[in-house]
């Protein structure tokens, strides 16, 4: 199985203290209901929460919740079941069925890593969590370290996945032909694996049109308006060997041996911050894993960080919600077109409606 959990917060209750027991909370995440969940729980101040599934079937995952026992007696889970079972009323649905268990106290470091192994995405990319070795039947992949105690982002969710597999097929493509160094733009970083797998990909010796590239292969700029992204994009770009100006600990190694070294830039902001950081050039690329809602409100702005003639890849939608989105796009200057999908859940794909000078 492989785990993606949700980070506790600065200044949350430590729990009941060693020793003590916890009701675990297991759940089938329908697709539909799964952002709303996780975002009930941390409303209600349940900080650890993990989303489960295995590599083979990456849209059957199963929503995991730990309690402290004695802050959870039985009155109080069942208004926990309540109230969870309401968030289903608004899609038609019926929740599934909600378990208990109790356990006793343990290590949660630990206890997460023991939950992930190394995870293949696509035809060339790999997710593999930072303490563990490239196993040999991957070694011809790109290995994308992350640290799954940091932030959400770890591969597992479909629409993470559906990112990455575009991305690939885009680096591939229109990526590998163009010879000045390629901007990519990162709105929604999360834990940066897009990021990541950008420069994986795009700084890869042996990836089409490499020699044809001069240093650096890719320029990645990343935003998040969550201040624990923005610090988790820092900490895995370090495990990657990835420098970040101004992020501790990070360094100018290559991203594989004989590449060239990276350069990826991350703030704290949103579409605005991202323009700033591009500096007035727009990305080649934008990548934008966040809801449907969001891209919505945030379409009329994608002109100041992607270029006329550039791709825009977003996920986090909804089969279902691709209609009435496409149409918002196509309002703020977008032509739409849903490339990809994956059980419930799509990737769109936007250019330009204007002519490109």
């Amino acid at each position: 199985m492989i785990a993606s959990p949700v980070p506790v917060p600065p200044g949350s209750e430590p729990g009941p203290g060693p020793g003590q027991p916890w009701w675990r909370l297991e759940l089938l995440a329908l697709p539909e209901l799964e952002e709303s969940l996780l975002w009930k729980l941390q409303a209600l101040g349940i900080h650890r929460v993990a989303l489960e599934h295995t590599p083979r079937t990456p849209d059957q995952r199963q929503l995991l919740a730990w309690l402290p026992a004695v802050d959870w007696p039985e009155p109080e889970r069942r208004q926990l079941e309540v109230a969870l079972a309401a968030l289903s009323e608004p899609f038609g649905l019926t929740l599934p069925a909600i378990s208990w268990r109790q356990q006793g106290d343990e290590d949660w470091s630990l206890s997460w890593k023991q939950h992930w192994q190394s995870d293949p995405v696509g035809d060339r990319l790999l997710v593999l969590p930072a303490w563990l070795e490239c196993p040999a039947e991957f070694a011809d992949r790109l290995a994308i370290r992350i640290d799954p105690g940091n932030a959400f982002g770890t591969g597992s969710h479909p629409t993470t996945r559906l990112c990455l597999e575009a991305l690939e097929r885009w680096a591939d493509g229109p990526g590998a032909a163009l010879t000045r160094p390629v901007r990519v733009a990162d709105l929604g970083c999360g834990s940066g694996i897009l990021a990541l797998a950008a420069l994986k990909l795009l700084s890869a010796s042996d990836a089409p049109g490499a020699a044809a590239r001069r240093a650096p292969a890719a320029q990645v700029f990343a935003v998040d308006s969550d201040p624990l992204a923005v610090r988790a994009t820092g900490a895995n770009a370090a495990c990657n060997g990835v420098v970040v100006p101004g992020a501790p600990g990070t360094r100018g190694a290559p991203l594989e041996p004989g590449g060239q070294a990276a350069s990826l830039q991350v703030a704290q902001g949103s579409v605005e911050g991202l323009a700033e950081l591009l500096a007035g050039e727009p990305a080649d690329l934008l990548l934008c894993n966040i809801l449907a809602p969001v891209i919505e409100a945030l379409a009329p702005a994608f002109a100041t960080v992607l270029a006329p003639g550039g791709v825009g890849l977003l996920s986090g939608l909804l089969v279902s919600q691709v209609p009435g989105l496409t149409q918002a796009l196509a309002t703020a200057g977008w032509r739409a077109e849903l490339v990809a999908q994956q059980s419930q859940w799509g990737l769109l794909e936007i250019r330009s409606a204007r002519p490109v000078a």
